[in-house]
């Protein structure tokens, strides 16, 4: 009995992996991999990504003044080179906001790019940005 289930264990395993490669390669179609052997890797890796998009924004005037805040999601493909392309808004919060985190990630550094079955391809990644107003300072003023 226990080789039976081992025996269907392996199948399902394996099953399950040959659908992951059809999807992956299906996904892939349009030469753009949502997951791949190697991901794409920001020099000196998400820590050093999360400071340098920190360090980049520039929380825009008007927007602060209007109390805007909350989190844009970014996409954009990592090329084969390692190269930020085609950035997009997935989800906004506003223009204002939404323009500020296109103009970061199209700043950032080249990245390592990632790799399937040992050659470089283009890779989506998806980031978020969070814009958050101190509200200590209004509390302090009124």
């Amino acid at each position: 009995m226990k080789t039976i289930l081992m025996s269907l264990f392996v199948m399902v395993i394996i099953g399950a992996g040959k659908t992951q490669i059809s999807a992956q390669n299906e996904k892939a179609k349009d030469g753009v991999y949502f997951i791949t052997e190697e991901m794409p890797e920001y020099p000196g890796g998400q820590d050093s990504l999360r400071n340098d998009i920190a360090a980049a924004i520039k929380y825009p005037k008007e927007a602060a003044k209007k109390g805007i805040q909350g989190k844009v999601y970014v996409t954009f493909v990592v090329d084969e080179q390692g190269n930020v392309t085609d950035a997009k808004i997935v989800r906004g919060v506003d223009p204002l906001l939404d323009r500020e985190s296109l103009r970061v990630i199209n700043e950032l550094k080249t990245w390592t790019p990632g790799k399937e079955k040992g050659k470089a391809v283009k890779v989506s990644y998806t980031i978020p940005i969070l814009f958050a107003l101190d509200d200590s300072k209004k509390e302090k003023k009124e």
